[in-house]
């Protein structure tokens, strides 16, 4: 088996120019596999015993919307689905990777969150919706704290224009270095590597198996933080001046 890091397939679409094809659809097969998720989840209230796939999924629902409540109160209320679908898709997009679906010659694979471009987008996303609910609840009232006080606005600016990058950031390294680890490991398995009398490739073939328990660890956390992280901005943005 072999796989390049940071390889991908190109798509040239109008408009957009090249893409990367193979993330996306790995992103849609993802899309898919969540929305065949929430059918499955919804479809089990018909029955009036609660299994245990919809005890752990009203769980996640109820903390998500705990923390938009604790940060944002009643007006928080419209934003409790949008922040439950992101971590859910991103949740999803993080654990890909632990399929070697490009190992297999299939056209797609790997977590779509080791690429920068999904991240990126995602990171935009939240920074929008939060500058529009800003201005919308506050006016231009919203950028008021940018001046306070007045001779830090250069920082406070930068500050405000920063926060997507570290979003995007943050949940792309994080990703990317779990599978790059991954990727090296199973290169050393493959490569039979001997040191003197010592089979290292022999020595880290259980390594795989707590690396890909890792990575789904990282990228369970890595949901849950950015997903925090543009509820607590929003509340930022979106909090009435004492």
């Amino acid at each position: 088996m072999k796989e390049e890091i940071g390889s991908h397939t190109y798509w040239l679409l109008p408009v957009l120019g090249w893409v990367h094809g193979d993330t996306i659809l790995t992103t849609w097969l993802a899309m898919a596999v969540a929305l065949a998720f929430l059918a499955y989840v919804g479809a089990s209230y018909r029955t009036p015993r609660a299994g245990r796939t919809q005890t752990v999924f009203e769980g996640v629902v109820d903390y998500i919307s705990d923390l938009v409540a604790g940060s944002l109160g009643k007006r928080g209320e419209p934003f409790v689905p949008f922040f439950i679908a992101l971590f859910i898709l991103i949740f999803l997009l993080n654990q890909f990777g632990v399929i070697p679906f490009k190992a297999l010659g299939l056209p797609f694979g790997g977590s779509p969150t080791a690429d920068l471009n999904t991240t990126v987008a995602f990171a935009l996303l939240v920074f929008f919706l939060i500058q529009i609910t800003a201005i919308r609840q506050r006016g231009i009232k919203a950028y008021a704290h940018i001046f306070e006080p007045w001779f830090l606005a250069p920082i406070n600016l930068l500050e405000e224009l920063v926060r997507p990058v570290t979003l995007a950031a943050r949940l792309f390294f994080n990703i990317f270095v779990g599978e790059l680890l991954f990727i090296i490991i199973a290169s050393i398995i493959t490569a039979k590597v001997m040191i003197g009398s010592f089979n290292l490739s022999l020595a880290v073939s259980v390594l795989p198996f707590f690396i890909q328990f890792f990575n789904f660890f990282v990228g369970t956390i890595q949901a849950f933080v950015f997903t925090l992280l543009g509820i607590v901005y929003l509340s930022l943005a979106t909090a009435e001046d004492h």
